[in-house]
C-alpha cells in the first residue's frame, strides 16, 4: 500500500490549456484538473488545489502570453498540457502550431523541474461531434481530419521528448451518440467526460 503523503509535502499540480482545461460549462469540481486531483487523492496522495492557466478560446500563442504574464517561478509535481483546438477552429497554420506547441511543451517540462515523467500531454478532443459542431455549418468530417492532423503534430513532439501522451480524441467522439458526455452549452464536454479524461491518465507518478 502506498503511504499517504503528509500535508507538508502536498503534491502541486499545474494545468495548462484552454476551455477543456478550465472546464467550460461544468462546475470547478467537475473540471478535468480537479478530477485529476481527486483521483490522486483516492490513491492516498495529498494534492494541493490545482493551479490553472487556461481560458476558453485560447490558442497556443495566447497560452504562451498568459504564462509569461503569470511570472511563475515555482516548480510543480504534475503538469498537464492540452492545447490546440482553437488553433484548428481559427484555421491557424499547422507549422506555427508545431513551433508553439513544442515551446509550450518545453515550458511545461521546465515547470516540472526538467523531469519529463511529471508532464502529461492530452490530445485535442473533436468538437465537431457535439450538437454545436453539427449545427455550425462546418464540415464535421473536415473538422475531424484537421483535429487528427493537429494531434499527429502534438503526439510527435511529445513522444520525441519522451513525455507521456494520452489520446482522448476517440473517446470524445462518443459524444456524437451519447449526449451525457456533452455539457449544457452543447459545445463543451460534461463532467462525466472530464472524469473519463482524468481516469485515462497514467496517474501513478513515476
Amino acid at each position: 500500500m502506498k503511504p499517504k503523503i503528509t500535508d507538508s509535502s502536498a503534491l502541486t499540480y499545474l494545468a495548462l490549456g484552454d476551455s477543456y482545461t478550465i472546464g467550460e460549462a461544468v462546475s470547478q469540481s467537475e473540471s478535468f484538473p480537479y478530477q485529476v486531483a481527486a483521483q490522486l487523492k483516492l490513491q492516498g496522495m495529498n494534492v494541493a488545489s490545482p493551479k490553472i492557466i487556461a481560458k476558453t478560446g485560447w490558442t497556443t500563442d495566447e497560452l504562451q502570453a498568459a504564462i509569461k504574464a503569470e511570472e511563475l517561478t515555482e516548480k510543480f509535481d504534475i503538469v498537464t498540457l492540452l492545447i490546440g483546438v482553437n488553433n484548428q477552429y481559427r484555421g491557424y497554420s499547422k507549422d506555427t502550431y508545431r513551433k508553439e506547441f513544442k515551446e509550450l511543451l518545453q515550458t511545461a517540462i521546465n515547470f516540472a523541474g526538467g523531469n519529463v515523467n511529471k508532464v502529461f500531454v492530452i490530445s485535442i478532443p473533436d468538437w465537431g461531434v457535439t450538437p454545436f459542431g453539427k449545427g455550425s455549418g462546418r464540415d464535421t468530417k473536415l473538422i475531424a481530419e484537421e483535429i487528427d492532423a493537429y494531434n499527429v503534430i502534438n503526439k510527435e513532439e511529445t513522444l520525441a521528448l519522451k513525455v507521456s501522451y494520452t489520446d482522448i480524441t476517440p473517446g470524445s467522439r462518443k459524444a456524437a451518440t451519447d449526449l451525457s458526455l456533452v455539457a449544457t452549452d452543447g459545445l463543451h464536454y460534461s463532467g462525466k467526460m472530464h472524469l473519463q479524461w482524468a481516469l485515462s491518465l497514467p496517474l501513478t507518478l513515476r
